[in-house]
């Protein structure tokens, strides 16, 4: 029977047979020690010269080599204790050894010490990658971070339901990916983005609770946080339910549960304005969008740490200093920001500029007076102003955005988060999560002049057709900006300054499906096209219903302290979309493209 390496120390003075691959390789001359691994960890092996055979295919070996190994398991003597590794304390003396097969010398590394391979050679090679201790010990933890997750649902009693993965083309927001169907040529199925419709359907068809972990497939460009092509999400919705709190309620311990019990990490709210939202009894904040937007100047805030974004607005509303005759001032402070030095100052003005910004003022407060080279243009009062309001002290600094609104908030809120990664305040023994709710239901469309879906259509405007109907009652100057008031009933869930989740209440009645398009300009033949399917089940008797999909591997990365999200899969992609270890995307032959109904135009 073979025995695992974490296993062996229950098998002392016994004979016991291990498998696995050679980590290294030591010669003694009259004694070779192999180092054996497995996916469970390492065994030293002790080969004699009396057993020949054995010690002559012991001279030969090489790492990777993968070896069968019989003998007796034995305590190793006190001085030649390994305290490194769990194994250290006992050895198998070999009787029989085989090999079970060669290895060519490896292009990159198996080892988690020493030198670390490129991304592109580890992903190049990912099956030999995957023999790292630290990428099997990631694979065995991700799995159990899926059964974690099941057994809540079960426990909950949702009901596991998978959805088909050739779909219909679907409004999620990303690029679908096409296929094209062989059997009815000229149309194509569509990989789905999400299980948005089917999930709704099954509430419509008489489902309670379902939830599936399901795979996703969005044409969207990678980066840390996203993978491209396919990820996958924890898909689930609920019957019978006309608020968002209820979905938030009934998932959020399993956040909770997947940070302090499966993680052991430590919630925190280190933001004091944030708390001010926590419902009585809860933990995790319900922070409006709005809210959110104007103190953090994001809509996934990272409230492991402060640093608010303050209004300064009626500080200078007389002033002279020409940089700050603007619609809106405001500032963040940063503490100990004053040993900041002139090229990491220069550092940040340029990532100010580049989120819009003409560049950076600021107030450096050290040796007990301001320093800056802006305080000249303003009044006593403004300079005391500011350091009331900010709350500086010595040793700190005050950054200042003032330009139209949304720009101030887009730039420090992006200057936050550089501040927060420079001082280290992102501890990743800590988990803060908050809710952001309220979305707007609209957004204006600066560059196309012209009202849109804030999200997607699917979620219900909060104060259902009865809001909708009073807005479009309400006189205005402007008719189509009046409606960028209407909420939805949708909402977020931030980890660490990560989306990791997004939810609503559904729309799930026609008339008010109607309503929302008719008010952007389209008419009801447009919206029985599009979502006639959807549109048709809601008219017998469909359910209130409303649901969520966390992104799983995003919040694995984060519970495993990643940075990078390609690390925590088995067989990513890399940053351009490629897989280097199966080399596609790739060309297919004209008898597929004929069978397919498809012809390669080839681009001038």
């Amino acid at each position: 029977m073979r025995i695992l390496s974490n296993e062996l120390e229950n098998y002392l003075g016994k004979a016991v047979t291990v498998e696995g691959w050679v980590n290294s390789r030591r010669d003694h001359g009259g004694l070779i020690f192999i180092d054996l691994r497995d996916h469970t960890g390492i065994i030293q092996l002790v080969v004699t010269p009396e057993n020949a055979d054995s010690f002559k295919l012991a001279e030969a070996v090489r790492d990777e080599y993968v070896l069968k190994a019989t003998g007796k398991m034995r305590e190793r003597a006190p001085e030649l204790i390994n305290p490194n590794i769990p194994t250290g304390k006992i050895e198998l003396v070999v009787e029989e050894l085989t090999l079970l097969n060669k290895s060519d010398p490896l292009p990159v590394h198996t080892h988690d010490d020493g030198e670390k391979s490129s991304e592109e050679m580890r992903l190049r090679y990912r099956y030999l990658d995957l023999r790292r201790p630290s990428m099997q010990k990631l694979l065995k933890r991700r799995s159990e971070f899926y059964r974690f997750i099941r057994n809540y649902m079960y426990d909950h009693d949702f009901t596991e339901i998978t959805t088909p993965i050739l779909a219909n083309s679907s409004p999620e927001g990303a690029r679908d990916f096409l296929v094209p169907s062989r059997l009815h040529p000229g149309k194509f199925y569509a990989l789905p983005q999400a299980p948005q419709q089917f999930k709704q359907l099954l509430m419509v068809g008489g489902v309670d609770k379902y939830f599936q972990i399901a795979p996703c497939f969005r044409d969207e460009d990678p980066r840390a946080d996203r993978l491209y092509g396919d990820f996958y999400q924890l898909d689930l919705e609920m019957s019978f339910v006309d608020d968002g709190e209820v979905v938030r309620e009934e998932i959020e311990p399993l956040y909770l549960k997947l940070a302090t019990e499966f993680s052991n990490k430590k919630l925190v709210i280190k933001s004091e304005p944030a708390k001010q939202f926590i419902p009585k009894g809860g933990k995790v904040p319900r922070l409006p969008y709005a809210f959110s937007m104007e103190t953090y100047g994001v809509d996934k805030p990272d409230l492991r740490y402060g640093m608010e974004l303050i209004e300064l607005t009626d500080v200078f509303k007389d002033t002279n200093f020409k940089v700050f005759q603007a619609p809106c001032i405001k500032a963040i402070c940063v503490k100990g920001g004053a040993s900041l030095t002139r090229r990491e100052i220069d550092e940040f003005t340029e990532r100010a500029r580049k989120e819009g910004a003409g560049g950076l003022a600021y107030i450096l407060y050290s040796d007990n007076e301001a320093k800056s080279p802006i305080l000249k243009f303003m009044s006593e009062a403004e300079i005391k102003g500011v350091k009331k309001l900010t709350g500086a002290e010595n040793g700190d600094a005050v950054f200042f955005g003032a330009d139209e609104r949304a720009k101030v908030n887009k730039v420090l809120g992006q200057l936050r988060i550089a501040f927060a990664d420079h001082l280290g305040l992102k501890k990743s023994d800590e988990i803060a999560y908050t809710w952001v709710v309220d979305f707007p239901f609209y957004e204006w469309d600066d560059k196309k002049r012209k009202l849109d879906f804030g999200h997607n259509p699917f979620s219900m405007p909060k104060g259902g057709l009865k809001a909708l109907e009073e807005l479009c009652a309400t006189d205005s100057e402007d008719p189509k900006r009046k409606y960028l008031e209407l909420v939805a009933d949708q909402f977020d869930m931030v980890m660490n300054g990560y989306e990791v989740c997004s939810g609503a209440v559904r729309n799930y009645n026609p008339e008010i499906m109607y309503k929302v398009f008719n008010i952007l300009g389209y008419n009801n033949e447009y919206v029985e096209a599009r979502f006639g399917g959807m549109l048709s089940a809601f008219k017998f008797g469909a359910p209130p219903h409303a649901g969520c999909a966390p992104g799983l591997d995003r919040i694995f990365m984060v519970l495993e302290d990643t940075e990078n999200i390609r690390d925590i899969v088995a067989f990513p992609k890399n940053g351009s979309g490629v897989d280097l270890m199966m080399n596609s995307p790739s060309e297919v032959d004209q008898t597929q493209l004929d069978e397919a109904h498809l012809a390669i135009i080839e681009d001038d």
